[in-house]
């Protein structure tokens, strides 16, 4: 299970996250090595301090402290069912960073959300439509560049066709979709439930590159998510965005931040392949998929760079989901009706250099609620003397 959490690498690169310590009552900044998950609080008392250094990889390499165990001891811990509450367990590696994610950064993920829009939500009537655009398109839109002539051209004739969508503007024009994902600190990490919300019938896993960015627009490291999305709210109304992304457990990320240094670059971020499975709980279902950023339609710095800048500041930073390909059609159980989830399915999603992220679904009423926040954190390490 331990091979399967870290990248292909194993600890040769830099791999930094975080640990719920008992004997601290708080989250304790952490890197993982050869020899084991080191504390490095005494240097870092934040991921965000980490990554607001000059030098993130030199600074984590430079620094050292006590082992809290083994990686395969703390994922073993880190599921709340049978979980020791004596011993540490595995934490969502960031913390103060603003959780944003961009939408629409596929060509399939843009169909699939006029799709979503023109069928109301509704599943049944998904299939027809997804036949009725791809008709009128009558070729691929993958080499298709945002905002150039061809892609206006291309959105000229979707709306001439009686197809237009708002999804159209941002997956082809010249600005890219980015929205607020989850609120500060509320991410879940690998090996606990993710959650989605009881209303929802129709919803799928979003696997998902995650850039780490310091508060001077500079990317630092990246990792995976799962950007949890409700279909049917969503495809109601667009306005209905924060109701379909926003609820206890459906941002996940995970399982370390993977900072940049020698052995890992934006060149291996542009050339990631992130892997997906899905193996139900009770009816033997599993699909599996692959979203390679390579068919990306905007480059992730330049995304980046709609994010931060003169317009908007994070002093925090942030973190980014970059979207994915991943827009599930296989059906389930009722044909023509596609995939949804089910509670229990373990979704798996993985990069040979970020690792596998790991988690079981369950309704966010359900999942371990949110309970510690910025006020409980800053607390927590004031008593603990790290605030410097």
């Amino acid at each position: 299970m331990t091979t399967a959490l870290l990248p292909d690498d194993g600890t040769a690169g830099t791999l930094i996250g975080r640990v719920w310590d008992p004997r601290v009552s708080g989250p304790s900044v952490v890197a993982v090595r050869s020899t084991g998950v080191e504390d490095l609080s005494g240097t870092f008392a934040t991921i965000r301090d980490v990554l607001e250094s000059g030098d993130p990889a030199g600074a984590v390499a430079a620094a050292s402290g006590p082992v809290l165990g083994s990686v395969a001891d703390l994922l073993a811990n880190t599921p709340i069912a049978g979980r020791d509450q004596a011993l540490p367990w595995l934490l969502s590696p960031i913390d103060l960073q603003v959780v944003k994610a961009a939408g629409v950064t596929f060509p399939v993920s843009m169909l699939e959300r006029i799709i979503e829009e023109r069928a109301r939500g509704e599943f049944d009537a998904a299939a027809s439509v997804r036949e009725e655009i791809l008709t009128a398109l009558g070729g691929s839109l993958r080499d298709l560049v945002p905002g150039s002539a061809e892609a206006m051209r291309v959105k000229e004739l979707l709306i001439e066709r009686g197809l237009w969508s708002q999804y159209l503007e941002v997956g082809i024009g010249p600005d890219a979709e980015v929205f607020t994902k989850a609120p500060v600190l509320s991410t879940v990490g690998t090996g606990v439930d993710v959650g989605i919300y009881s209303a929802s019938k129709w919803n799928n896993p979003e696997p998902e590159l995650v850039l780490a960015v310091a508060s001077t627009g500079r990317i630092v490291g990246a990792t995976l998510g799962n950007d949890v999305n409700l279909r049917d709210i969503e495809g109601r109304s667009a306005l209905l965005l924060g109701k379909a992304k926003d609820n206890t457990a459906s941002a996940a990320v995970g399982p370390f931040i993977r900072l940049f240094d020698a052995t890992y670059s934006m060149d291996d971020v542009r050339t990631a392949m992130v892997t997906l499975e899905i193996d139900g709980a009770d009816d033997g279902f599993r699909l599996a998929a692959s979203s390679p950023l390579s068919e990306i339609s905007r480059d992730p710095v330049d995304i980046v760079a709609q994010v931060i800048g003169d317009h908007h500041q994070y002093p925090d930073g942030f973190v980014l989901y970059l979207g994915t390909l991943f827009s599930p059609v296989e059906d389930r159980d009722v044909v023509g009706h596609g995939f949804t989830h089910k509670i229990g399915d373990v979704v798996r999603i993985a990069e040979p250099r970020l690792g596998t992220l790991t988690n079981t679904v369950q309704f966010s009423e359900s999942a371990e609620p949110w309970t510690f926040g910025i006020d409980a954190l800053y607390r927590n390490l004031a008593a603990r003397g790290l605030l410097k």
